[in-house]
C-alpha cells in the first residue's frame, strides 16, 4: 500500500510539473500530455526497479560486493577471520544449511552485519570490522545466528526485491541530483547561448529532487515497516539456534554502548538499511528500521535496566581511552574446531538446534576412537575447502563399504574425473569408515562453498557421477539419497539464484497423493516394523486431512524417483499448507516417542526441498 501510494504521489507531482513547465509551450492537448507523462514516470520506476533487481541477480555475493564487502578466503590465517569462518560454519551445521559465502566490510568500525541472497543456496553473510574487533566469540555467534534467521525465514529474497522497488521510487531523486551536480561541469555550458538553458536545467533538477523526496519518504516508511518485525523474529531465532540469550543480547548492548554503534559509513548505506543487524544511521521513530535497542535487549533479558547500559557505556569509553594509541597484543590463533574436537564440535552445534538422541550417542561413542576420528575429520574438513579435493570428499561420502561395489564405483569416478580424483576419493572412503554417519551432512555443508566455485559443466559431471555411483548399489541407502538430493538442489539454485522457487498457490487437497507418499517414507524409515509404520502414517494423514479415509500402502523399493516428484509438488503449496504438511510429518516422527537419525535427517531434507525452516523443537 505504501509503495502504491508512493507511485501515485510521484506521478501526480511529475504531472503537475509537466503541466506547469511544459504545458504552455506545446500544442499537445493537456490530457494527452499528462498521459504521456504518467506512462513515462511509470516506465521509469518499473525500469529502474527491474534494472536494480537484475544487477543483483547473482544473489548474496552481488549485494555484499555492491556495498564494499571483501570475501573471506577459506584458508585465511588471520585469527579474527578464521574465528568468523569457524562460527559461521558451526551455525550452518547447526541449522542444517549449506555454508554461505562470507564477506567482511573492512573499513566499518560499527557493529553490524547482514545476510543477502535469494535462497540458502546463494546466501552471503557480511559483517563489519567492528564485529570482529569488539565482540566476544559468543556475541559474534549470536550475531551470526541472527543473520541465519534471515536465511531460513525467507527474509533475504524479500530484502533484495525491496532494494529494487526502493531504487525505482527513488530514481527521480537520483536523476535530479545528477542534473544539479552537472552544473559544475562548465565545459558543457561554455557558450553564451547555453546559459538560459543551464538555469532551466538546474531548476528542473531541483524540482526532480523535490519530487524524488516523496519516494525517499515512502521508501523509509516501507523499510521501517518491513524490517522491524523481521528483526524481532531474528533475535528470537538467534536464541533458538545458540540456546542462550547472552550472545545476541551482549552484541546489542555493545552497539548501544560504543561510540560508533551500528552506523555505517558507505554512501549507499540507506539502500541496505532494512537488511542490517542494527540501524545504519540516526533515524526518527517513524523511519527507524529496527525497534529501539533497549526494547530488543529487554525482550531477551527482561530484568536489564537502562542504568546498567549507562554503566556499560562508561566502561567501554574508559577501555577505549586506556587503549587509545597503544599497541594491542596479537590475538591467539583460534582452533579450527570447538573445544572437545571437530566431531564433538559439529555434534554440539547440531544439538543446540535439536538435541537428538542420535547426537548424544555420537558424543558418547567418540571417546573410544578420539585421536583417529578427530584426525580424520580434521583432514576431511581441510580437504573440502578446495574445489577439487571437495569433489573427492563428496564422492567418498556415497561410496559403498563393500569392496566389489566400491571397485566398480571407483572405475566410474576415474572415467569422469581421472585417476587422481579416483585415488583420493577411494582413500577418503576408507578413512570415512571410522566416522559416525551423523558427520556426513556437516561435511557436505562445509564442502558446498568450494563446490559452488566449480564451472557449471564440472558441477553437472559431479551430479551425474554421484547418480551413477549411488545407482551401482541395488539398494540405495537413505543417507546417500538425502546427500545427493540436497547437493543437486543447492547447486542448481546457486547457479541461477533468481530461479529459486517461491511459495506457490496450490492447496493441500490437490497434493494429497504427494503428502501420502512423503509421510509414508518418513513413517517407514522411522519405524521398526510395518505395523508401527502404518500407525505413524495414519496419524500423519489424519492430521493433514482430518476425517478423510486413508489406505496404507507399503513403500516400494524404487521410491526415490516418485519421492523426488512428490517433494517438487509440495514445494508449490501455499505457505499455510506447507506448515500443515510439516506438522503432519512431526506427528509421524513422534509417533513411537523415539527420534532416529534417519528421521531427523529426512526431515531436514524435506524442509529444505519445500523451502521451509526446520521447526523449532522439531525433535526432543
Amino acid at each position: 500500500m505504501l509503495f502504491v501510494a508512493a507511485v501515485l504521489a510521484i506521478v501526480f507531482a511529475v504531472d503537475m510539473l509537466v503541466a506547469v513547465v511544459v504545458g504552455p509551450w506545446v500544442k499537445i492537448p493537456h490530457a494527452s500530455l499528462l498521459a504521456i507523462s504518467t506512462l513515462a514516470v511509470l516506465g521509469l520506476i518499473a525500469g529502474c526497479a527491474a534494472y536494480r533487481i537484475s544487477s543483483l541477480s547473482a544473489g548474496g555475493k552481488a549485494v555484499a560486493e555492491d556495498v564494499g564487502g571483501e570475501p573471506v578466503p577459506p584458508d585465511t590465517q588471520d585469527p579474527a577471520l578464521r574465528q568468523l569462518r569457524n562460527v559461521i560454519e558451526e551455525v550452518a551445521i547447526a541449522s542444517g544449511t549449506p555454508v554461505p559465502d562470507i564477506y567482511l566490510m573492512p573499513d566499518e568500525p560499527g557493529i553490524n552485519a547482514f545476510a543477502a541472497g535469494y535462497s540458502p543456496s546463494d546466501a552471503a553473510i557480511c559483517v563489519t570490522r567492528g564485529c570482529l574487533d569488539k565482540l566476544t566469540r559468543d556475541e559474534l555467534q549470536g550475531v551470526i545466528a541472527h543473520e541465519f534467521s534471515h536465511v531460513l525465514n525467507g527474509d533475504m529474497r524479500l530484502n533484495i526485491r525491496l532494494m529494487g522497488l526502493l531504487f525505482g521510487i527513488m530514481a527521480l531523486s537520483i536523476i535530479g541530483r545528477q542534473m544539479t551536480w552537472s552544473r559544475g561541469n562548465t565545459g558543457i555550458w561554455d557558450s553564451e547561448d547555453d546559459r538560459n538553458r543551464l538555469s532551466a536545467w538546474f531548476l528542473i533538477g531541483i524540482a526532480l529532487m523535490l519530487i524524488g523526496s516523496i519516494g525517499h519518504f515512502f521508501g523509509r516508511l516501507i523499510q521501517a515497516g518491513v524490517a522491524r518485525s523481521r528483526e524481532t523474529l531474528a533475535d528470537a531465532c538467534a536464541v533458538q539456534f545458540t540456546r542462550q540469550t547472552g550472545g545476541i543480547a551482549g552484541a546489542l548492548k555493545k552497539i548501544a554502548a560504543s561510540a560508533e554503534g551500528s552506523r555505517l559509513q558507505i554512501a549507499n548505506r540507506h539502500e541496505i538499511a532494512h537488511m542490517m543487524l542494527g540501524d545504519v544511521d540516526h533515524f526518527s521513530a517513524w523511519f527507524a528500521t529496527h525497534p529501539p535497542l533497549m526494547e530488543r535487549i529487554r525482550l531477551l533479558e527482561p530484568y536489564f535496566r537502562e542504568q546498567q547500559l549507562v554503566e556499560l557505556k562508561a566502561k567501554v569509553q574508559a577501555a577505549s581511552a586506556a587503549h587509545d594509541g597503544a599497541m594491542q597484543p596479537p590475538r591467539e590463533l583460534p582452533p579450527l574446531e570447538w573445544p572437545g574436537g571437530p566431531v564433538i564440535g559439529a555434534v554440539v552445534a547440531a544439538t543446540q538446534v535439536a538435541a537428538a538422541p542420535a547426537a548424544t550417542a555420537v558424543v558418547e561413542s567418540v571417546p573410544h576412537a578420539t585421536v583417529s576420528t578427530r584426525d580424520t575429520f580434521t583432514r576431511l574438513r581441510e580437504a573440502v575447502r578446495q574445489p577439487e579435493s571437495a569433489i573427492a570428499v563428496v564422492l567418498a561420502l556415497v561410496m559403498s563399504r563393500h569392496q566389489e561395489l566400491r571397485a566398480r564405483q571407483a572405475r566410474l569416478v576415474a572415467n569422469a574425473f581421472g585417476d587422481d580424483v579416483q585415488s583420493t576419493a577411494s582413500e577418503f572412503a576408507v578413512e570415512m569408515e571410522a566416522l559416525p554417519p551423523t558427520s556426513h551432512m556437516p561435511l557436505l555443508s562445509l564442502a558446498f562453498p568450494a563446490l559452488k566455485q566449480l564451472p557449471q559443466g564440472r558441477q553437472q559431471t559431479l551430479l551425474e557421477t554421484l547418480d551413477g555411483v549411488v545407482g551401482i548399489d541395488p539398494l540405495v541407502g537413505l543417507d546417500d539419497y538425502c546427500l545427493v538430493r540436497l547437493l543437486r538442489m543447492h547447486l542448481l539454485e546457486a547457479c541461477k539464484p533468481r530461479s529459486a522457487p517461491v511459495d506457490g498457490q496450490k492447496k493441500l487437497p490437490a497434493c494429497r497423493d504427494s503428502v501420502a507418499l512423503v509421510c509414508a517414507v518418513v513413517a517407514t524409515y522411522g519405524a521398526n516394523d510395518e505395523a508401527a509404520a502404518r500407525r505413524a502414517w495414519l496419524l500423519a494423514m489424519n492430521q493433514a486431512f482430518p476425517g478423510a479415509a486413508a489406505l496404507w500402502q507399503a513403500l516400494p523399493l524404487d521410491w526415490q524417483a516418485p519421492f523426488d516428484s512428490a517433494l517438487d509438488d509440495l514445494d508449490r503449496l501455499m505457505p499455510a499448507a506447507k506448515e500443515i504438511v510439516v506438522q503432519s510429518l512431526l506427528s509421524a516422527i513422534r509417533a513411537d516417542g523415539v527420534v532416529t537419525p534417519a528421521e531427523s535427517e529426512l526431515l531436514r531434507v524435506i524442509c529444505a526441498s519445500v523451502h521451509c525452516p526446520v521447526p523449532a523443537h522439531a525433535v526432543p
